[in-house]
């Protein structure tokens, strides 16, 4: 998924909301409020629903939105959707997006967004190689091809500026999804999510892994966003969205059988097995050291400016590179915070 898709689109959207666009969300949230019915949550992905939605999943099967009063619904998106731009229009009241990066170049083309928690504490956008020709540091890369999606390449050019290598020193090579290069000895090294267990599947025992994170540049996953206005005129409501979400994720983490069938239920063209497998490695990114002190879904305002930082200096910000505090809020998560620790 691109972070800087869509930017004429979103340009466009800039001007609507400047005179006036958002509007409907807070009236069509202030209606329902006044006449007493669950107020709708719509949560934008960016991506097809899945894995990645279990915690949402079990939350709703099991009540916890109901219980806040409210009535959610999972909105899916795919490669021709900016989900960003559709939540920032009014059109529905809160979203998710792969990478933390996404929301800051959308706030620093005027959209009027802000992150309010993070699904998984540390990115798990890596870089795997073969055992017969291991990659395990950044300057093992030197010299080697290095595979890569078009999306990903500035997360490339984090890493090798990060790390004080010359994009010159590295081979990049631009492929598609598939570990296939890899296996077929087209490239050294190619990348994905290291959660995405169904797709690391045919490099077996052999792999190794080189996370971004572990090279320095610490990005967030799976976070959370909805618009300044909502943030501003409806805070119990996405307090309440918030406190249901939790729950659903710390049920799933603490009842994963039980979890993954529950998203089968939803999502039945899902592979059971293959899921089960996946909801081992996406939970020990939800869920570390971090959220034993500070509940799940927690952010640090220093991995954000660190981010900013790193992107502002890789000339990606087209317009002006924005503040910590204009990409991400903490009041959500202080809001809620006694029903994120995990029990």
């Amino acid at each position: 998924m691109s972070v800087i898709e869509n930017a004429g689109r979103r340009r466009m959207l800039r001007m609507t909301l400047a005179a006036g666009g958002m509007a409907a969300t807070g009236a069509l949230l202030s209606v329902r409020a006044l006449a007493g019915e669950k107020t709708t949550v719509n949560m934008q992905l960016g991506w097809v629903p899945g894995g990645n939605q279990v915690g949402e999943v079990v939350a709703k099967r099991l009540g916890f939105y109901e219980q806040e009063g409210i009535d959610f619904h999972i909105q899916p998106g795919g490669p021709n959707i900016d989900g960003v731009a559709i939540v920032a229009s009014g059109r529905f009241e809160t979203g998710e997006i792969s990478s933390s990066p996404s929301i800051m170049l959308a706030v620093s083309e005027g959209l009027p967004i802000k992150c309010i928690a993070a699904g998984l504490q540390q990115h798990p956008y890596t870089f795997f190689s073969l055992k017969k020709n291991p990659i395990r540091t950044p300057h093992d890369m030197i010299g080697k091809r290095i595979g890569i999606q078009a999306t990903g390449m500035v997360l490339l050019k984090a890493l090798l500026a990060k790390n004080k290598i010359a994009e010159s020193q590295v081979n990049i090579v631009p492929i598609g999804a598939d570990m296939m290069p890899l296996l077929s000895g087209q490239v050294d090294a190619v990348t994905g999510w290291q959660t995405n267990t169904t797709a690391l599947k045919p490099l077996g025992a052999d792999r190794v892994d080189l996370r971004l994170w572990d090279t320095g540049v610490r990005l967030y996953a799976l976070p959370y966003y909805a618009t300044t206005a909502t943030l501003h005129e409806h805070p119990d409501t996405v307090t309440r969205f918030m406190r249901a979400t939790a729950r659903g994720w710390i049920y799933a983490n603490a009842h994963r059988d039980q979890a993954i069938d529950l998203l089968i239920k939803e999502y039945p063209n899902l592979n059971r097995a293959d899921e089960r497998i996946a909801i081992d490695s996406l939970m020990s990114y939800a869920f570390n050291q971090t959220t034993q002190t500070q509940g799940w879904g927690a952010m640090d305002p220093k991995v954000w400016e660190e981010q900013i930082s790193t992107y502002g200096q890789l000339g990606q910000f087209r317009a002006h590179q924005p503040k910590v505090e204009d990409v991400m809020t903490m009041d959500v998560l202080n809001a809620t915070r006694s029903s994120r620790l995990l029990v």
